[in-house]
C-alpha cells in the first residue's frame, strides 16, 4: 500500500485544569489515504474536535498539550515543524471547515475580501487573479449570483450560503487534506443535503482527502469511504463504511447503530446504551467502555485493548477478538455473554 497522506500514531493530548488532568486523547492511531474521505464519528465530548485541532496544532497551550505521538503529513511530522513551515501548511496544504461558519468569518470584512486574502497569501497571485479564483470557487459550490456575494458581509448571507462560502474559501487553494468539523450541524435537513452533495462532488473533483467529523451516522454513511469510531478519547473501531454498518464489531459501535431511530420500529423499542461516558480526569484503567459494556470480562477492567485488525481493513480495540491480550481468559462479568 502507498504511503498514506496523513498518518497519526500514538497521539495523546491532555488538558491541565484546576480539577485535574483531562486525558482528552490517548494513544490515537489513524491514517488517511490520498483521495479518501474518512469519517470520524462519536458522541459529543469524545475528542473528535480535539483531534482535528491537533492536526493543525491549534490546541490552546495552556491549558492543552500534545504529550506524545506523531502526526505525519506527506511523510513530514507536523508536530516538529517550525512556525514558518506550519503557516505554509495551514490553509494551503491542509484546510479546515469549522462547525459554525460565523465563528470563522470576520463580520467586518466582505466575503470577497476574506476569500481573496487566503488566495493571495498562499498562492502568491495578484488581487485580480485572486478575485477570479474566488468567483470560480463560488460557482463550483453552486452559490447563487457569486459576483454579488463577494461584496456581501457574513451577516447578509443565510446559514447555507455562509457554509458554501466557507467550503469555497477552504478549497480555493486546492489543499491535499480538508478537515470538516461537523460542517452541516447548524443547517436544516434540506440545506444539509445540498451542502454535502456539493462538498462530495468538489473534493473528489480536485482529488482532496477529507477527514469528515460528525455524530450523525446517516451523514457518514452517505459521504465517507471509511469510518473511525471514537469513544472517550480513543479510537475503538475502524472499517470501510459498508463493513462497519453491515458487521460492526465493537460493542459501542453496535450500540450506536442500534440507537438509530427507524421508521419501522415503535418509539418504545429504541435501543439505548446504559450508563454514562466516563470522566476523562479519572477514566477507567482498562477499556474505557467496560463499565457500560454487557460483554465485558476479566481483562476489560484492567488491560487497554489494542486496535487490532480482525479482517482486511477492519480493526477493533476490544478483548472479544483474537489478537487482544489475554483473550483466552474470557469470562463475562456483564450479561453472561462471551461475544
Amino acid at each position: 500500500m502507498a504511503e498514506p497522506l496523513l498518518s497519526i500514531r500514538n497521539l495523546s493530548v491532555q488538558f491541565f485544569t484546576y480539577q485535574g488532568v483531562v486525558r482528552a486523547l490517548e494513544g490515537i492511531d489513524l491514517m488517511i489515504q490520498r483521495g479518501e474521505i474518512l469519517g470520524l464519528v462519536g458522541e459529543t465530548g469524545c475528542g473528535k474536535s480535539v483531534l482535528a485541532r491537533s492536526i493543525l496544532r491549534l490546541v490552546p497551550d495552556p491549558p492543552g498539550k500534545i504529550t506524545q505521538g506523531e502526526i505525519r503529513f506527506k511523510g513530514e511530522d507536523i508536530l516538529r515543524v517550525n512556525g514558518k513551515r506550519l503557516r505554509e501548511i495551514r490553509g494551503n496544504e491542509i484546510s479546515m471547515i469549522f462547525q459554525e461558519p460565523m465563528s470563522s468569518l470576520n463580520p467586518v470584512f466582505t466575503i470577497g475580501n476574506q476569500m481573496a486574502e487566503v488566495v493571495i497569501l498562499h498562492q502568491r497571485v495578484k488581487r485580480d487573479r485572486a478575485r477570479a479564483i474566488c468567483l470560480e470557487m463560488l460557482s463550483q459550490v453552486k452559490m447563487p449570483d457569486p459576483d454579488r456575494v463577494l461584496s456581501k458581509y457574513p451577516h447578509e448571507l443565510s446559514g447555507g450560503m455562509k457554509q458554501r462560502a466557507m467550503i469555497a474559501m477552504e478549497l480555493s487553494c486546492r489543499p491535499a487534506l480538508l478537515i470538516a468539523d461537523e460542517p452541516t450541524t447548524a443547517l436544516d435537513v434540506t440545506v444539509q443535503g445540498q451542502v454535502l452533495t456539493i462538498l462530495d462532488d468538489l473534493v473528489r473533483r480536485i482529488g482532496a482527502s477529507v477527514l469528515f467529523i460528525s455524530h450523525d451516522l446517516g451523514v457518514i454513511a452517505q459521504l465517507c469511504d471509511r469510518v473511525s469510531v471514537m469513544y472517550a478519547g480513543r479510537v475503538v473501531e475502524t472499517a470501510p463504511v459498508e463493513a462497519l454498518f453491515a458487521r460492526p464489531r465493537h460493542p459501542y459501535t453496535v450500540g450506536l447503530l442500534q440507537a438509530i431511530p427507524s421508521m419501522h420500529e415503535e418509539r418504545d423499542s429504541l435501543m439505548t446504551i446504559p450508563g454514562v461516558v466516563p470522566r476523562l480526569i479519572d477514566p477507567p484503567p482498562g477499556c474505557r467502555f467496560a463499565p457500560r459494556c454487557a460483554k465485558r470480562f476479566e481483562p476489560c477492567d484492567r488491560v487497554v485493548p489494542p486496535l487490532s485488525e480482525v479482517e482486511t481493513g477492519h480493526a477493533v480495540a476490544c478483548h472479544l477478538y483474537p489478537g487482544a491480550p489475554e483473550d483466552a481468559t474470557r469470562k463475562s462479568v456483564g450479561a453472561g455473554e462471551d461475544g
